[in-house]
């Protein structure tokens, strides 16, 4: 199967598996949005959104945030994963949004990433999930599916994937496209333990496939 062919497949699969895909963090707004990406680093979603209710009703807006202090902001996220470096890039971020960005998350992903806390991946999700930019943000589960499907060869950098996606997948099924590796990767294409019996890729999957050879010998 030529590289196109499965693009094409696997696009189809996932616009039918995953019609409504989305980010499972909860937000109301992009400044919600970047203070839940920003902790969801090495944390889990579910972890996140039992934090960030309270978190936001404190601080609110960027102009809320950026009137605390990083051990104020810690006391609400210290369960959460490298709490102490996320309350000062929160702090920080927020900070930045006030004296750079009259308070507004900007849209474009370069801008993004000179917010403290915020590299490519964070600056790509908030791009695409709040603006709908055609950047794809690459997670190791994005990462690892990706790979294993065999939409990205030989790459060994996000940036590596980020780049071979993005050439293939039409612009405007991007935004869609990280949310659909995402979910994949997480509840189907596990790390550990993939369920492969409930994929419907597997005809075309590069790691099932090879994982199969050993067993048909």
């Amino acid at each position: 199967m030529n590289l196109p062919e499965r693009y094409k497949r696997t696009i189809a699969y996932f616009l039918e598996k995953y019609p409504y895909a989305d980010t499972e963090l909860h937000y109301k707004n992009p400044f919600s949005l970047i203070v839940a990406v920003i902790l969801s680093a090495q944390c889990t979603d579910k972890r996140v959104n039992m934090l960030t209710p309270a978190l936001l009703k404190r601080y609110p807006d960027a102009e809320a945030m950026a009137g605390a202090e990083p051990q104020e902001i810690f006391e609400f996220i210290k369960s959460c994963s490298y709490p102490n470096n996320k309350a000062k890039h929160l702090a920080g971020m927020a900070r930045m949004l006030i004296s750079e960005f009259n308070g507004v998350v900007p849209s474009d992903p370069e801008k993004l990433q000179l917010l403290p806390g915020v590299g490519r991946k964070t600056a790509n999700v908030i791009a695409s999930v709040v603006y709908n930019k055609p950047v794809l943000a690459v997670d190791t589960h994005v990462f690892r599916v990706s790979q294993r499907i065999g939409l990205a060869r030989n790459a060994k950098t996000p940036r590596n994937v980020e780049d071979q996606l993005s050439k293939h997948i039409p612009p405007d099924l991007v935004p869609r496209a990280h949310h659909w590796l995402i979910l994949h990767g997480r509840y189907v294409c596990r790390a550990r333990n993939p369920l492969c019996h409930e994929c419907g890729l597997t005809d075309l999957c590069i790691y099932y496939n090879r994982k199969q050879k050993p067993m048909d010998k």
